[in-house]
């Protein structure tokens, strides 16, 4: 029975000593993320918490708040013209950018080194400076509408107006739908394409029966990325576009800055913050079926 043991406590004695490794690179790993969740927590989760919870407690605790908002026809207009905004821009870079993230997988690595440094150019430069580089280049007497008043287009405004911010939110949010696209379809094998050109399919029914379906994963994510940005998205709306078409940033801003209504901008933000996470949920469910549908998986 000593024997035993003895022989009991050497293997345990063993595993400790094989796991004690183990556990100081899960403790130091954990040292090393540690100032970062701090930081997270302190100056994001906190601050979130307590509007959040404020929207709940003032002036009497309750869904005052959210009633109000819900039933607010201004409040409902600039949430459902965001939505459009959002939905607009997410478009408008899906298709530009599902072109370019196609032929970067085409081109000699030399050439799609210099497409990926087109890509991240912009990230060389502050928000502030990209947008008021467009206020410049929409201004009335600036060099963009001057072109189109030379070809015949009249006064064509996009200074304070949905269309200019639309413009300039594409260009700022164009990299986050073709990176996660380009990343997705560099993974997708072409012999694919020829295997179903020499069964008999044209050029477009390949690609489209074949190449675009693959290519779903990397759609949905950038789609999902862009549109949640553009519904965050304040520094451009607030300095191009006008307030009499103001959209849910400008307006949180206005509740916080200039009327301190912080359970009001609270509600706000929970409601918004709802809707995003519905999304995400669609999204990945769509991503899962999607998935699923094209490995033969259950759905």
């Amino acid at each position: 029975m000593a024997g035993k043991r003895v022989d009991s406590g050497t293997t345990t004695g063993i595993v400790a000593l094989l796991n004690a490794p183990a556990r100081q690179q899960q403790i130091g790993a954990w040292l090393l993320i540690a100032p970062a969740v701090i930081l997270v927590v302190v100056f994001f989760g906190y601050p979130l918490v307590s509007l959040i919870g404020r929207s709940f407690l003032e002036p009497a605790p309750g869904l005052g708040q959210y009633a109000a908002v819900l039933t607010d026809a201004t409040s409902m207009k600039i949430l459902g013209r965001t939505f459009l905004v959002a939905a607009q821009v997410t478009a408008v870079t899906l298709l530009l950018g599902y072109p370019y993230a196609y032929l970067m997988t085409l081109v000699r690595p030399r050439t799609r080194t210099f497409l990926m440094f087109l890509v991240l150019l912009p990230f060389w430069s502050s928000l502030m400076a990209r947008t008021f580089a467009w206020i410049a280049l929409f201004h009335p007497e600036g060099v963009l509408v001057a072109a189109l008043r030379a070809v015949g287009l009249g006064d064509v405004k996009l200074l304070g107006s949905q269309l200019g911010v639309t413009i300039a939110m594409v260009q700022v949010l164009l990299p986050f739908m073709v990176l996660p696209l380009y990343s997705t379809m560099s993974g997708i094998d072409r012999r694919l394409l020829d295997a179903a050109r020499s069964l008999g399919a044209s050029k477009l029914r390949a690609f489209v029966k074949v190449y675009l379906p693959l290519s779903l994963p990397g759609i949905v994510a950038g789609s999902v990325l862009l549109f949640i940005m553009s519904l965050g998205f304040w520094v451009t709306p607030r300095l191009i576009g006008s307030p009499q078409e103001s959209l849910i940033g400008q307006l949180i801003e206005m509740k916080v800055g200039k009327l301190l209504d912080f359970a009001g901008a609270g509600a706000i933000s929970t409601v918004l913050l709802v809707m995003t996470l519905l999304l995400l949920l669609v999204s990945a469910g769509a991503v899962k079926r999607a998935s699923g549908g094209l490995t033969g998986g259950p759905k």
